[in-house]
């Protein structure tokens, strides 16, 4: 039984879910203590809730503590399983977050399987759905992963009521990958969701994006959706290179006008585009998990998050492996990560 402590690191929600992950994939049973211990709501909350009850199902585990607002949880993983499962978040709780909890363990099935998620699918401190279509997905396709993902229903916080289908088809392995620049820019473009919010919110969006980075009216794009999808607006940036697709995002909110909206989004492309590196903080620490799964492979980033390391240090529990993360010349990090021979 692995023993976890909650607080370490960044102390949140990440912890848990990389570690439900692991245990699936490798038949570790884990103990956690502390769980979100950093947080100002601590212990389990709906959304890590619903990733515990997910793995539970997906591997017929065995589970002590796996009730609301619980600070300590046992974990005892069964066998993988593929099937057709529905996860229900009852809020705007995010739903990336729990597929991206069973998701490399459904890869590791004997079958395909179908999963339906309820819940927040745009929704600050989460990966978006069109971040998971656009980014993450692509890099695992090259690693051999077969998966695909419908957008059914949009959820915006604080509403929720979004729904996403995934289907994923079983790999025998994922293949290292590596990444190390991303390439010649192959197109640009900004898009502004809303969804029962005025459209001048979206067109001042834009406008912003267009005066921040010269960009011509083809790249700007309003996308209206039904009212009762809403309220809800969420900024998009999409960069597509020749070895990578990143994306950017930050989301309208009561009192805070569009340019400041904008503003936040210039922000994070301007931070990546002023480096050389492949890929952006967010997606350094989500590519962590399928690479150590895959054994290998390396890439760089603009940034080093506390969620990176914190992430890291669980995986070094579960797996053989070794990760190093070095600053190049340019002033990069690049990460590797290596089968430990020890």
């Amino acid at each position: 039984m692995l023993e976890l402590d909650g607080s370490q690191g960044e102390g949140g929600g990440q912890i848990l879910r990389t570690a439900l992950t692991l245990a699936m994939c490798t038949g570790s049973p884990f103990r956690i203590e502390s769980i979100r211990a950093k947080r100002s709501k601590p212990g389990l909350l709906r959304q890590h809730l619903t990733a515990v009850l997910a793995a539970t199902e997906v591997c017929d585990a065995k589970t002590n503590g796996a009730t609301i607002g619980s600070q300590s949880l046992e974990f005892i993983p069964g066998k993988i399983k593929p099937g057709d499962y529905r996860f229900a978040i009852g809020s705007a709780g995010s739903c990336t977050l729990v597929l991206q909890t069973v998701l490399p363990a459904l890869l590791f099935a004997d079958g395909p399987s179908h999963v339906l998620l309820e819940g927040g699918t745009h929704n600050p401190f989460a990966p978006p759905f069109h971040f998971l279509e656009r980014v993450y997905l692509p890099l695992l396709a090259r690693m051999g992963a077969k998966v695909s993902l419908e957008l059914k229903r949009f959820g915006f916080y604080p509403a929720g009521g979004g729904t996403i289908s995934a289907t994923i088809n079983p790999v025998s392995r994922l293949e290292p990958l590596e990444l190390l620049s991303r390439g010649e820019r192959r197109s640009a473009q900004a898009e502004s969701f809303i969804a029962g919010v005025p459209a001048h919110v979206a067109k001042r969006e834009l406008e912003a994006i267009a005066k921040a980075f010269g960009w011509e009216d083809e790249q700007l794009l309003i996308r209206g959706l039904p009212n009762e999808q809403g309220p809800g607006n969420a900024l998009f940036v999409t960069l597509e290179h020749e070895n990578v697709t990143e994306c950017f995002v930050a989301f309208g909110e009561k009192g805070v006008t569009a340019e400041a909206v904008a503003k936040r989004v210039i922000g994070q492309v301007r931070d990546y585009t002023a480096t050389t590196a492949a890929v952006g903080p967010y997606l350094a620490d989500q590519l962590l998990l399928p690479l150590s799964l895959a054994g290998g492979g390396s890439f760089t980033a603009s940034g080093l998050t506390q969620h990176a390391l914190t992430n890291i240090e669980v995986i070094g529990k579960f797996l053989p492996i070794d990760i190093q993360v070095q600053r190049t010349l340019a002033g990069d990090h690049k990460f590797t990560i290596e089968t430990s021979h020890q």
